[in-house]
């Protein structure tokens, strides 16, 4: 079989050692560069080091580039010991040839807290462009298709976006590759819930890095075709007639704990313009029902329970838009969730004819269930930007909330019937050609407790529901591809 050449990072000789000699022990490896930003005398034999700026950065990937001789490039992202599968690397290597792919990832096992578990990860398609995309901590490229795509950087000098840039432009030439088996194991240090890690990409720390991932993302959608203008269609709001001016919807099942709240803060509001609650409870068992009916004699409640017993979140917002008491503009509140004062919805309101937009986003709070501030605070999206938001949306995995929508082009785009990702999916579709409005000012408490649908989700359920909007995102490319052809869309 063909050669590798192995860049590891260079952790400390103990650990860094043992990954060593697994790979030796393949066979297949022909040289092994040990990655270090330090100067330091310590080195292990039969390897060369190589002294990086960092691990991530364009002029890492010229290096490894420089340094890689043979016909395949493996990179290992962690500085804990990889312990390979028995013949893993053959087999990697085998379906990298047999693909002709220009890259391949595996599943894997992680040891975490001692105990060793399956990690599945999930296929890799146009529309993953997930600057955090889980690949795993170990990718083997082929060797020129890492060349060419480096030589394809030489107009970038990225210190965090380098490897992404890179695997964006790897993936318009050639297949990336999801081999569904168990080939390594590696050690997880990061051992957080799902729902604590789900808002890193929008840590304040992490601006320089988002900033360089949105240039990379923004290059590679101008280079497939994928690109979209700033240019956006006029909004004129005195087309249809409405007897309320914004309705805010509710979904709810079997949220006994909270709906009260939500209740109230939508309520509580004040405001100039005539406005109503829609609550769709779908056949909740748990006493939420009764709790609604609390509110029976206020008119300003339409309590709604489908005939249907197959709606999802989507669906039940496709049915409170398409009710005839829906007002212009349509507005989100979760049931877990409160709004944060009695202005909400007047703001909301006033920045659809403020800004021009088919669709408001506001900025939240992440609190405890007692509405107490927890890390990491206030989420505003401040990577949505005019000028770029829709292309970068497809980048990251949210558009912040509360959100809200002219009613007459929501019922005509409609929501998908699913439980997660359906806001985003229409919100992509909707910034084709509409503006989005934003604002900054923080509207709404978004509670996390061991209620939440993602406050700790198994690795299937966080697979699946990455999966789908690396779905939505692949149509959508298609569709903004179809758009800039000169294709119209309906």
């Amino acid at each position: 079989m063909k050669k590798i050449n192995a860049f590891i990072l260079f952790s400390n000789v103990e650990q860094t050692n043992q990954t060593v000699e697994e790979l030796k022990q393949s066979g297949l490896v022909h040289k092994i560069f040990l990655l270090t930003d330090k100067n330091t005398d310590e080195t292990i034999g039969g390897c060369e080091k190589l002294c990086i700026d960092a691990l991530q950065s364009t002029k890492t990937m010229k290096e490894i580039a420089r340094n890689s001789t043979a016909d395949y490039t493996l990179i290992y992202l962690k500085p804990t010991v990889l312990r390979l599968g028995y013949f893993g690397l053959e087999r990697m290597l085998r379906i990298a040839e047999d693909s002709r792919a220009g890259m391949v990832y595996a599943d894997h096992y992680r040891v975490i807290d001692g105990m060793k578990k399956p990690h599945p990860v999930i296929d890799y398609q146009e529309g993953s462009l997930r600057d955090d995309f889980d690949f795993g901590s170990l990718m083997v490229f082929n060797a020129i298709a890492w060349k060419k795509a480096v030589e394809n950087q030489e107009n970038e000098s990225y210190r965090f976006a380098g490897l992404y840039d890179l695997r964006l432009k790897v993936s318009q030439k050639h297949p990336i590759v999801h081999i569904n088996e168990y080939l390594y194991t590696e050690i997880e240090q990061d051992t957080r819930k799902s729902g604590e890690k789900l808002f890193d990409y929008v840590d304040p720390k992490n601006r320089a890095v988002q900033i360089e991932m949105e240039q990379a993302c923004t290059q590679h959608l101008k280079e497939v075709g994928a690109f979209l203008e700033p240019r956006f269609e006029k909004m004129r709001f005195d087309k249809d007639y409405f007897e309320c001016e914004a309705s805010v919807i509710i979904p709810v099942r079997n949220r006994i704990r909270t709906i009260r709240d939500a209740i109230r803060s939508v309520l509580m509001q004040k405001a100039d313009f005539k406005f109503n609650l829609i609550v769709v409870d779908n056949h909740s068992t748990d006493g939420t029902t009764e709790a609604i009916d609390e509110w029976k004699d206020d008119k300003r409640l339409i309590h709604l329970i489908p005939d249907r017993d197959d709606l999802s979140i989507g669906g039940c917002w496709n049915l409170a838009v398409h009710h005839e008491q829906c007002g212009k503009f349509a507005v989100q509140l979760d049931s877990d969730d409160v709004y944060s004062g009695e202005d909400t919805l007047r703001k909301i309101v006033d920045a659809f004819y403020e800004q021009n937009c088919a669709m408001v986003v506001g900025t939240y709070m992440i609190t405890d269930f007692n509405m107490q501030m927890i890390p990491p605070g206030i989420i505003d999206h401040r990577e949505w930007t005019p000028e770029n938001g829709h292309n970068n949306a497809l980048r990251i995995n949210g558009l912040g909330a509360p959100r809200a929508f002219y009613t007459p082009l929501l019922r005509k785009i409609k929501l998908p019937n699913t439980g997660y990702g359906e806001d985003y999916a229409v919100g992509l579709n909707i910034s084709r050609r509409y503006r989005i409005g934003r604002i900054y000012d923080v509207l709404y408490y978004c509670r996390r407790w061991e209620g939440n649908s993602d406050a700790a989700l198994n690795i299937e359920k966080m697979n699946a529901n990455n999966l789908y909007k690396d779905r939505i995102r692949t149509w959508e490319l298609l569709a903004r591809k179809q758009m800039n052809a000169g294709r119209t869309l309906d």
